[in-house]
């Protein structure tokens, strides 16, 4: 009975080895093992690549990789989604999109190569942005009834910068343009950095424009602001009337900036991610970074990927009968 018992505990031994040897490989493996490319589909400097990079650098901590942010520009950001959409589905190439990627794309682009609904996995809202009508420092107009009177009677003289066809910049002036009635010269950029950069050296006239690339130049007293596109006014920029006041209550516009993953992705990855990316919006250095910009943090209810996806699918259908004749 003694040799009984001594050989059944060296089995259960050896069983208890073998289970630790086949079960370490796979806990060492847990996402990520590696470090994780961000696209982000404008230029870098612009409002999505400056929120892309302050949640992802919170986000690289929590999951233990680096997230390695990759801009990439390009027909309003659609060359770039069109890219992450066909990456592989592991998790380790990531898109942050926003409303003109994953919505405003559907109408201006008969031919997109790419489907917001079908095509990724919505992973978590970052930011929303308010929209500004901004122009260069020395533009006439006064205020913003003087701007409705200006560009309407220069319609064929003034310019709007954009950052490309299908981008924030574009599509919200695009419905501002709906409104007044104009069609003035439109100068697009390869993202919203170097159009920003043209409104402050005076080379545009002006431009809609999130308020994340705007904050730093309307404080510098680079470039003017008539009006902010929300219901409020911005705590950022406390002195910048909304349209309504202003006088112009038709141009209501805020996008928003969101993080995605090829379709197939799975749940459990997009869940890792999800979770990161709460936690970096709860961190308060992050969130003083993205309220100093003008940014609004979305509630945790408003992060699942149930929300985003909710989102999106509204998105597409606010923005199509608004830009199909544009097309």
């Amino acid at each position: 009975m003694t040799s009984i018992r001594t050989l059944t505990s060296g089995a259960c031994a050896v069983a208890l080895a073998s289970l630790c040897i086949f079960t370490a490989p796979a806990k060492a493996q847990t996402y990520p093992t590696r470090s994780i490319t961000m696209i982000v589909p404008f230029a870098a400097g612009g409002p999505t690549d400056v929120v892309a990079r302050i949640v992802t650098g919170h986000m690289a901590q929590t999951l233990g990789q680096s997230v390695i942010i990759e801009n990439v520009v390009g027909a309003g950001g659609t060359t770039a989604t069109t890219r992450a959409a066909r990456a592989a589905n592991d998790g380790y190439t990531l898109i942050t999109g926003h409303m003109g990627t994953h919505a405003a794309s559907v109408p201006l682009y008969p031919k997109l190569a790419y489907h917001p609904e079908k095509d990724f996995e919505p992973i978590a809202l970052l930011a929303g942005t308010p929209i500004l009508i901004l122009a260069r420092k020395d533009f006439p107009p006064k205020d913003l009834n003087e701007f409705v009177t200006y560009v309407k009677a220069n319609a064929e003289k003034v310019n709007a910068a954009h950052a490309g066809v299908g981008s924030v910049s574009h599509v919200s002036c695009e419905l501002l343009h709906s409104i007044l009635d104009v069609k003035p010269v439109s100068v697009p950029f390869s993202g919203t950095g170097p159009a920003m950069n043209a409104l402050v050296g005076g080379q545009v006239d002006y431009m809609c424009d999130q308020i994340v690339n705007a904050v730093p130049q309307i404080n510098a007293g680079t470039i003017k602001a008539y009006a902010i596109a929300t219901p409020q006014r911005n705590p950022s920029l406390p002195n910048v009337p909304t349209t309504a006041e202003a006088g112009l209550p038709k141009f209501q516009a805020q996008a928003w900036n969101a993080m995605f993953a090829p379709k197939g992705t799975s749940a459990a990855i997009v869940a890792s991610l999800n979770a990161a990316a709460s936690k970096a919006l709860d961190d308060e250095t992050v969130k003083k970074r993205l309220l100093e910009l003008g940014s609004v943090i979305p509630t945790a209810a408003e992060r699942t990927p149930e929300a985003l996806a909710t989102l999106v699918k509204n998105e597409i259908a606010k923005w199509t009968p608004v830009l199909k004749p544009a097309t």
